[in-house]
């Protein structure tokens, strides 16, 4: 009885962990409705986004809600990031933004918002994911963000779910420079 007690206590934590082994490719996903964002001139353009094109950099994704309070849950990371100034020719970070959750009526705004970003830093991969497609597939919290580290081979080297201690930054960091 003591073991089926621990066994029910412990499902909700379960049920929410991530599907992201170290040292394994992240589960494919594609994302063909709205996808990745293009700078096509002054405009924004669309194109179908899969993961199986995360190789031949390191790339950091970071994967967010669409909603302010989970940009913020990693907002030091990405600052962390912006300081190193790290090579565009072998670093990349990709933004996963799941406008699917967003809160009832801001999809427009979580829209423009990632389009004001796109032309911010042209450099950066964003990816606008309608329908959740990621979350789903690596098995994310709702509402909430993720980091995953990947090296050139695609292969996971760091992934959380949920926010960042700053020890987990430093290592981050750490692991990126290393592997570039």
């Amino acid at each position: 009885m003591k073991h089926l007690v621990l066994t029910l206590a412990l499902l909700p934590t379960l049920a929410l962990a991530h599907n992201l082994k170290e040292a394994a490719p992240v589960p494919l996903v594609q994302i063909a409705d709205q996808g990745e964002l293009m700078i096509n001139g002054q405009d924004i353009a669309y194109r179908p986004w899969q993961s199986k094109q995360l190789a031949g950099k390191v790339f950091l994704i970071q994967h967010i809600a669409g909603r302010s309070s989970a940009k913020e849950l990693n907002a030091p990371m990405i600052e962390a990031i912006k300081k190193a100034k790290l090579p565009h020719g072998s670093y990349q970070t990709v933004t996963i933004i799941n406008s699917n959750d967003a809160i009832w009526g801001t999809s427009g705004f979580v829209k423009s918002s990632a389009e004001d970003s796109k032309k911010e830093f042209p450099w950066s991969a964003m990816v606008l994911d309608s329908k959740g497609m990621a979350r789903n597939a690596w098995e994310l919290t709702p509402e909430s963000s993720a980091i995953v580290l990947l090296d050139k081979e695609g292969k996971v080297l760091f992934a959380k779910d949920g926010q960042l201690a700053a020890n987990e930054i430093t290592k981050v960091m750490e692991l990126i420079k290393s592997h570039l």
